[in-house]
């Protein structure tokens, strides 16, 4: 064989190779890999299935704000942190770039070993317990306030609620699921009513339960018996719902049920479930911002994908799940690489300022937290969940005591 022959033979070999295993690896350089971990199954299925609507209206969003091409990876944890662990692993194997999820908190906890371990990016939508950013884990973040965070403008936002009723309830009864968040939230929730002087009630007991609860005929009863003047919350979805069937069942009727931040409320199951008894139950929460510009944008989308469904009733979770997505296709488009820890230094460098819930822009502290995320007073009025504080953002005021309430 002649050196030009040689030369024409290695240059169609190149061209192959360009074609095959190497160059089929880059091509899919240019597609991001997200590996969506939610409840999709269990006692936190609805709400699972709610985060998954933004996960699944991501795709076009942001290739058309970003250019960049997602692949969604979808897993079903069932409401079990081992099985999230599990699907974690799976999702890295199959070849997962970063993850996403999972809403609760001890399957974060459990996805974020993981990741770690595994040297994967984990980018939480919704998970509030404050030692899953404590860790000082390297592939860890929270696009999501802490358990802290939630608790002290949840009660800033229920001596708001107070001054802006005129009403001074001096007794609460305080209740709370005993779950990794609902731990969390009551250790917060200690340490902070104390210094709170602008609110003026004492706790009067304390009941916790399980979340997957069938019957709370005995927690219900025993709060009712506490003759306090407002139920204090913390709960999930399905809980929430057997909670307040029982209230009306045992002829219970405080000023009011106010939860300092929790899901459940204003979920749209506990809408279609309890009908008009979903009413004025109030949920001081993170939430989205229905003025901002992308907003808009997601509400058009969510519309085209869900043309039945009302984006209120999922704003909170389909909106923390999409901008978790829009983290990771931000920061892949900035480090142009799936290498994961080019990934996870491009994720820490994030300054995303056009975003869709309340709050400062999303930056990340060194701990892998975003500072700032603003919360909601929302209570439920005509069968919406509804902004009624702060004032600058309400599209109603606020209804309390609820009517119909008789003091003992």
């Amino acid at each position: 064989m002649d050196r030009r022959t040689f030369n024409r033979n290695m240059a169609v070999i190149g061209t192959a190779a360009a074609l095959s295993p190497f160059g089929i690896a880059r091509a899919q350089a240019q597609k991001l890999k997200v590996g969506v971990i939610l409840p999709r199954s269990g006692y936190l299925g609805f709400i699972g299935q709610s985060c998954q609507k933004g996960a699944d209206l991501a795709l076009e969003v942001i290739k058309e704000m970003l250019g960049v091409d997602i692949e969604l990876m979808n897993a079903d944890f069932e409401s079990n942190v081992d099985t999230a662990r599990t699907r974690a692993e799976r999702l890295i194997q199959e070849g997962a770039n970063v993850l996403v999820g999972p809403f609760d908190s001890g399957a974060a906890a459990a996805i974020a070993q993981v990741a770690e371990q595994r040297g994967v990016p984990f980018v939480i939508n919704i998970a509030a317990a404050p030692q899953i950013t404590e860790q000082g884990y390297k592939f860890v973040f929270r696009n999501f306030q802490t358990a802290g965070d939630i608790v002290r403008n949840g009660l800033d936002l229920i001596g708001e609620l107070f001054q802006a009723t005129n009403t001074v309830p001096r007794t609460a009864v305080y209740m709370h699921v005993n779950d990794t968040f609902g731990q969390a939230m009551t250790k917060g929730i200690s340490a902070m009513l104390p210094s709170r002087t602008q609110l003026p009630f004492k706790v009067v007991d304390t009941i916790s339960y399980d979340p997957a609860a069938k019957d709370l005929t005995v927690e219900v009863s025993k709060a009712k018996s506490a003759n306090a003047d407002f139920l204090l919350l913390v709960c999930r979805l399905n809980d929430a719902i057997i909670l307040r069937r029982e209230m009306v069942k045992q002829r219970w009727q405080p000023m009011g049920i106010v939860s300092p931040g929790s899901p459940g409320m204003y979920e749209e199951q506990y809408f279609k479930t309890l009908g008009k008894l979903s009413e004025y139950s109030i949920s001081n929460v993170p939430w989205y911002n229905p003025k901002a510009k992308l907003t808009q944008v997601v509400e058009k989308a969510f519309k085209k994908h869900n043309p039945k469904d009302n984006l209120v009733f999922h704003g909170l979770n389909a909106g923390f799940t999409f901008e978790a997505i829009l983290i990771a296709a931000d920061a892949f488009k900035r480090a142009k690489s799936t290498d994961p820890k080019t990934l996870a230094d491009a994720i820490r460098q994030t300054n995303i300022t056009e975003k869709m819930t309340l709050g400062a822009p999303i930056k990340f502290n060194a701990k892998g937290q975003v500072e700032g995320i603003g919360s909601a007073c929302v209570q439920n009025l005509n069968l919406l969940p509804t902004v009624v504080l702060p004032k600058d953002a309400a599209t109603a005021k606020p209804v309390f005591p609820v009517p119909g309430y008789k003091k003992a």
